[in-house]
């Protein structure tokens, strides 16, 4: 009942976009015990949808993708809406997710706008972007997600300068603001702020050169030289050889648990037969009497 109660509670405060007074209901309330499978599924939804809205995109996607994960296969539509609110966190996170997950089964025609999306996203195309924002307007608008594809504008341009980045070993600032379509009135000033943030975060490897007006790629070198294959490799082994560790300890007995079961087994004998010796000298007596 407690469970039912906050699910409903929370969901009547996300409906009117109070997601600051359901993270604080949700924080007071007692912890969440997964007593019906339903309630659980219906809690990890909502809870990733306020993690989404806090920009803690990490744990929304955690929290929605084993939503949609436990959800009975009965429930389509719940599962569709999961898997929505999942694409777009994995976008703002910068991930591209895979064409399988837009091919589920009876899932095709709903997720069809996140799909055309994703694919936006993934070409750095701010026009493609635009265009399939406006198409399906009225789709994300109904499934609340217009501010959050709002945010992946910044992705679009990133993935796009991330890709000239790769192409050109030097480019002009102005071809930079062509490519990315920046419909700005001042677009060469847009695109070298963009490209000095990208540089400063680490997005690409280039440097500006401002007298010329010219963004020049550092060559890339070949990754397989340097030592950072070996250390993704080893990072793999350690994992593994972790996961095996736990494993067999998680098989192994406690020390001697089978002679403490047998002194236990012993202890419950002896004491069954006092009881019964006890028993027998009590009707012996009654008898004498």
């Amino acid at each position: 009942m407690q469970e039912t109660l906050l699910n409903l509670l929370l969901r009547n405060y996300l409906h009117y976009n109070l997601y600051d007074q359901a993270e604080k209901l949700r924080s007071k309330a007692p912890r969440f015990e997964a007593h019906s499978n339903q309630q659980f599924c219906r809690y990890l939804f909502y809870l990733g949808k306020i993690r989404t809205i806090q920009l803690e995109y990490t744990d929304a996607k955690e929290s929605l993708l084993q939503a949609a994960r436990k959800a009975p296969i009965a429930a389509l539509c719940f599962r569709i809406q999961c898997t929505k609110w999942a694409v777009i966190v994995r976008l703002l996170l910068g991930e591209i997710p895979e064409r399988t997950v837009f091919m589920q089964k009876g899932m095709e025609t709903a997720l069809r706008p996140y799909f055309e999306l994703t694919n936006a996203v993934r070409i750095g195309d701010l026009e493609l972007f635009k265009s399939v924002a406006e198409k399906f307007s009225e789709t994300f608008s109904l499934d609340r997600t217009q501010n959050l594809i709002v945010r992946l504008r910044h992705n679009v341009i990133r993935t796009g300068l991330r890709n000239i980045s790769i192409s050109y070993s030097r480019i002009s600032l102005t071809d930079v603001a062509k490519k990315l379509r920046l419909d700005s009135p001042n677009p060469v000033a847009d695109a070298e702020s963009i490209v000095s943030k990208a540089i400063r975060d680490g997005a690409i490897d280039a440097t500006i050169d401002h007298a010329k007006g010219w963004m020049v790629s550092k060559e890339t070198g070949d990754i397989y030289s340097t030592n950072e294959p070996q250390m993704a490799f080893n990072s793999r082994i350690a994992f593994c050889l972790n996961m095996h560790n736990e494993a067999v300890r998680a098989l192994r007995f406690p020390p001697n648990s089978h002679k403490e079961k047998e002194i236990a087994e012993k202890r419950r004998e002896r004491q069954q037969q006092e009881q019964e010796l006890a028993k027998h000298i009590a009707e012996e007596d009654d008898d004498e009497f």
